[in-house]
């Protein structure tokens, strides 16, 4: 078993990953079409990487992790996953804030300036309420959240996993800046409580561009 821990936070632990793996699932699914280029925000163990790269139509992938520790450890093969995402042409490991990015014009991408993608698939704080750093906050406003928006191309998807029940007043704040937005309730085992847990995923699309 892997677990990642950020001082006192638990992050992840590789006995869990259900919710990361629908994270990418879910989001591809409503994506717009083939040729997808998509940027993931937190590398954590890689689940939510390595399902996006079973979509054929991926044919890029930026992730941004703001810890080099953890790009390391998938460059040295210390994870499982690591050395799959790796070798995959198509991924690429980005060391960075992924909301000071966000926010900025140059975006995620440090080689294209304002690059925008097809999909954007969040998985860093552990909810909209509850987030690792203060800063963060703010990204899950509609202000932040038309920031996102601005990375992707027309038609494009948000997605964000969280470790807590459907919010309804979160969803009211995606619907203010996309379009239909959903909250899916993803289910799976937890031996070590010896029931069921839950994870949400939320998926909401940006507006076509108008003929």
């Amino acid at each position: 078993m892997y677990e990642v821990k950020l001082g006192d936070e638990y992050l992840m632990s590789s006995l869990f990953t259900a919710g990361e793996i629908a994270l990418a699932r879910l989001g591809l699914a409503e994506a717009p079409e083939d040729g997808l280029d998509v940027v993931v925000g937190g590398l954590g163990l890689g689940y939510t990487a390595r399902a996006a790269l079973e979509d054929s139509r991926v044919r890029s992938m930026l992730v941004v992790d703001a810890l080099g520790e953890v790009i390391e450890w998938h460059q040295r093969g210390l994870v499982p996953l690591g050395a799959g995402l790796t070798a995959d042409s198509r991924c690429r490991l980005v060391q960075g804030d992924f909301f000071a990015m966000a926010g900025d014009p140059g975006g995620f991408d440090p080689e294209a300036h304002g690059r925008r993608f097809h999909a954007v698939l969040l998985d860093i704080d552990h909810s909209p309420r509850h987030v690792l750093h203060p800063s963060h906050a703010a990204f899950y406003e509609p202000a932040g959240l038309r920031a996102f928006a601005d990375r992707l191309h027309p038609g494009g998807v948000f997605a964000l996993w969280s470790n807590d029940p459907p919010d309804e007043e979160f969803t009211s704040r995606l619907a203010e800046v996309f379009v239909e937005p959903t909250a899916e309730v993803v289910s799976f085992d937890n031996p070590l409580q010896g029931g069921t847990a839950t994870n949400t995923v939320y998926v909401a699309r940006k507006q076509q561009a108008r003929a």
